[in-house]
């Protein structure tokens, strides 16, 4: 069969060449057209679980609460905050920022009400407050308030007074909600059994209108964030501002995605450059320079416009694919080169027809076998449940294919264009991969006891391996992207949201206070001004409701009482103490206020004159986004200090679960933890159980397949070895040195072993050649060493140098995966070079001398 299939390969691709070349120079020119159509998603679907209920949840609260994504500008004054000039500066500045078209509102410490500047009665609440923009306001009591009340400390002004945030709110997109929403909701009709290829057709409709849209929303949303940058760029510095860093959610998702775009731009072509000046140095020819480049060229720009083409989009997942795709195929061209450099010096074939005949015929099968095993590695991201890591191993399975396809007919093609010539000499690399074989034969038991010594290295690296993702981590800290993050951080509440919503009272709750106590007649005088008069009509207005009254709010709240707002209280305060919380916001900051303005003993009657006193500014910050009446549901918002280096997501969620649970007797029914903490968690959880859990099965299908390939279940387990070693010694490593497993680099796994069984099929491959010569362990090990341990050689140092480079980039995934890739390399070399050899020389799997 395949003797046949190569005859057709024979007659159709090598012996027409131009004819070959021209058509595929037609499709690239083609597929390179939708170039321009190429795009990066950086939207919150990228970065989540699919299916996660999790995820229907947080919508579903962001809807019925209208929850609004914001920005966080800070501006660290170098006059007084409070300053005349300082606060006219911040006004102007954020009259600016509200005339832009996407924000709704901005809010600074400006708008806010001042409730203790001075003390306000409750009856006052209703006639509207002071804020600092009042000429006569107390700037030193407003100053205390900023620092000590329990609405803004921490959340407007930082608590030396030193900088202050304004939160500016982006208006919701209804037409991207409501295609959202379509397609969750056809998507999940057409996943039901039965449904017809009518509604699976309106599913993809809706899909791609979604996607499409969301498209266009994150371009908008980056042009916005940067003409928010250059609004910044204005003040800062040029008056009493000082310095200003921008901050919040939609800030890093843009971030992300244009630190990925500028390094692939930047450090693709460094590499590409660093890879010229290395395969120069190598083969000292400028065709054995061109033809690699010209092949890894035409595959990327064919990969690209295919994806673009099928709107397939790269995410921050799979911003390595171009450079992964460029490994492996540089990959196999250095490896049919070398081999055609080593048939032409046998000059044993004349013409040049019959060398590129035999180069292909002799290269193939290890070719595709290093293909279809670096797929199966690859393949292991497709279950990780993750739309974008789904992606990224589909986008690699294909890309891989077209690697090798395109490998075999454009090398092949252009060498039978260009005249033999005859090799230089390649430098040292022959003679230094001997060196290896001769370590091999006189210090086996050290290669062997070295390599038992890594594994339990490693062993101890991978139990400390972290499963985390802090966004912080993925940027330099001479970026204003980490700037921004570590202020908003330290002073100004924290950068990740996280929501609890309790929809019922634990059974342990305390009954609500009546209000009918001892100090009724003092309660109830407090609340209104001295000389007021009180009619029927004013009692029946304001206790109508407490009573079970249609007239205003509702009262039926289980959680607008006493009872009911010490529980929240205790949940607030508790989740305020823990070290990686930052502000966090509820009811129980209203009873907070309401005890400083009231006094202590505030009863249930007083709660509820409050409440209807409350102007709707001021009701709209402490009432409104904490509590809906109508589903008896209150509402717990904090944001989580993406900085804290306590920092563990899931361990923190198990401890809020925990405290809900065993301390405030609430039922897993009663409440939920939302939040983008939650999704991240979720997502990270999961991509861990699917990678590192399921390297055992990808283990178990590589050596099925060199069991094929090699017919020796004996090789089959020497060749897995290796690479089990080099897989075990970079995620050890990560462990040992503190390099979390997260969104980035949880995939280093399946790039090791991708990597790591190229090597170890090309090196059995030739040895079972080698050793059918004369069958002798030692003389195959040496010749192996001295033609195919070039080409691993060559490739390794190549592919090293190149992405060494990738250590100078302020995106820290980028840094990780140069350093990361780099290490699977030499491990992978490493394993191929000492630890296999002797293993096949020690169990001598091809038979007794």
């Amino acid at each position: 069969m395949l003797d046949k299939l190569f005859h057709y390969y024979d007659r159709w691709i090598i012996s027409r060449p131009k004819t070959v070349l021209l058509v595929l120079a037609l499709l690239t020119a083609v597929l390179s057209s939708y170039l321009p159509h190429f795009k990066l998603d950086a939207s919150s679907d990228s970065l989540v679980l699919e299916g996660d209920q999790s995820l229907q949840t947080f919508r579903e609260v962001g809807k019925r609460y209208e929850s609004e994504d914001f920005l966080i500008v800070t501006v660290a004054p170098t006059d007084s905050l409070y300053s005349d000039s300082v606060l006219q500066e911040i006004d102007e500045l954020r009259g600016e920022l509200e005339r832009l078209a996407p924000v709704s509102s901005v809010t600074s410490l400006l708008d806010v009400p001042l409730l203790e500047s001075p003390k306000v009665a409750l009856s006052e609440l209703a006639d509207g407050t002071k804020t600092l923009r009042d000429p006569n306001v107390d700037k030193e009591l407003a100053a205390r308030e900023f620092k000590t009340s329990p609405i803004y400390k921490d959340l407007l002004v930082s608590a030396d007074a030193s900088t202050t945030a304004l939160q500016v709110n982006l208006k919701r997109d209804p037409r991207y909600i409501e295609l959202l929403e379509q397609r969750e909701r056809l998507q999940q009709a057409a996943s039901e059994p039965g449904a017809t290829r009518e509604l699976e057709k309106q599913a993809q409709q809706a899909y791609q209108a979604f996607r499409d849209y969301s498209s266009e929303f994150s371009t908008r949303q980056s042009e916005f964030i940067e003409e928010v940058r250059r609004l910044l760029e204005k003040y800062e510095n040029s008056g009493a501002i000082g310095t200003i860093h921008l901050g919040g959610v939609p800030m890093i998702a843009a971030d992300m995605i244009s630190f990925v775009k500028s390094d692939l731009i930047v450090f693709g072509s460094a590499i590409a450059i660093f890879m010229v000046i290395i395969l120069t140095l190598i083969f000292r020819r400028a065709r054995w320079v061109g033809i690699p480049l010209l092949v890894c060229l035409t595959t990327i720009t064919v990969m690209l416009g295919y994806l673009a083409w099928l709107d397939w989009r790269l995410t921050v997942v799979s911003s390595n694919f171009v450079a992964l795709l460029l490994i492996i195929t540089l990959s196999i061209n250095v490896h049919l080169i070398v081999r055609y450099r080593e048939l032409l010096a046998g000059g044993e074939f004349k013409s040049q027809h019959q060398l590129v005949r035999e180069t292909v015929r002799l290269m193939f099968t290890p070719c595709l076998y290093t293909a279809l095993t670096t797929i199966v590695a690859f393949g292991s991201l497709v279950v990780s449940g993750i739309r974008p890591v789904i992606d990224f191993g589909w986008m690699m399975t294909i890309g891989i294919g077209v690697a090798l396809l395109l490998s075999f007919v454009i090398l092949p093609c252009v060498l039978m264009l260009l005249p033999r010539q005859e090799p230089l000499p390649t430098g040292s690399g022959g003679a230094f991969t001997i060196r290896f074989a001769v370590v091999t034969e006189h210090f086996g038991r050290s290669i062997l006891l070295g390599s038992a010594v890594l594994a339990v290295l490693a062993g101890i690296g991978i139990s400390r391996l972290e499963v985390e993702n802090r966004f912080i981590d993925f940027f330099d800290e001479d970026t204003e992207i980490f700037q921004g993050m570590e202020l908003v951080d330290a002073q100004l509440g924290g950068t990740i949201p996280l929501e609890i919503l309790l929809t019922r009272e634990p059974i342990s709750s305390a009954p609500a206070d009546d209000g009918f106590d001892g100090g009724f007649e003092d309660d109830f005088a407090e609340d209104f001004a001295p000389g007021e008069e009180l009619d029927s009509a004013d009692f029946d207005d304001d206790f109508g409701d407490d009573f079970g009254g249609t007239t205003g709010e509702s009262a039926d709240s289980a959680w607008f009482n006493r009872a009911g707002l010490n529980q929240v209280e205790t949940l607030h305060d508790w989740l305020e103490a823990q070290p990686e919380t930052g502000k966090v916001l509820s009811l129980a900051t209203f009873y907070k206020e309401m005890r400083i303005l009231a006094g202590p003993d505030i009863d249930d009657i007083q709660l509820q004159l409050a409440r209807r006193s409350l102007s709707e500014d001021i009701k709209s910050i402490m009432i409104d986004p904490y509590l809906i009446d109508e589903l008896d549901e209150t509402r717990i918002t904090l944001r989580v200090k993406e900085t804290s280096k306590e920092l563990r997501r899931k361990e923190y969620l198990e401890r809020v679960h925990n405290y809900l649970q065993s301390e405030l007797g609430f039922s897993p029914e009663d409440y939920e933890v939302t939040g983008m903490l939650v999704l991240y968690n979720n997502m990270l959880q999961s991509l861990y159980r699917s990678q590192i859990l399921t390297i055992a099965a990808v283990f178990v299908a590589i050596m099925l397949m060199f069991f094929v390939l090699f017919r020796s279940l004996n090789l089959a387990l020497i060749g897995v070895l290796p690479n089990m070693l080099a897989a075990s010694l970079v995620l050890g490593g990560m462990g040992l040195v503190g390099i979390p497993l997260d969104l980035m680099t949880i995939t280093i796994a399946a790039i090791t072993i991708g990597i790591g069984v190229d090597d170890t099929i090309h090196y059995i491959h030739r040895f079972k050649r080698e050793f059918a010569l004369d069958r002798d362990y030692i003389a195959s090990m040496y010749r192996c060493h001295g033609s195919i341990g070039k080409a691993m050689y060559y490739t390794s140092c190549t592919i090293v140098f190149g992405f060494a480079i990738l250590v100078l980039s302020n995106f820290k995934p980028s840094i990780y995966f140069g350093l990361l890739t780099g290490v699977a390399m030499l491990a992978a070399l490493m394993g191929a070079l000492l630890l296999l050899p002797k293993l096949i020389i020690l169990f001598k799997p091809l038979g007794r001398l």
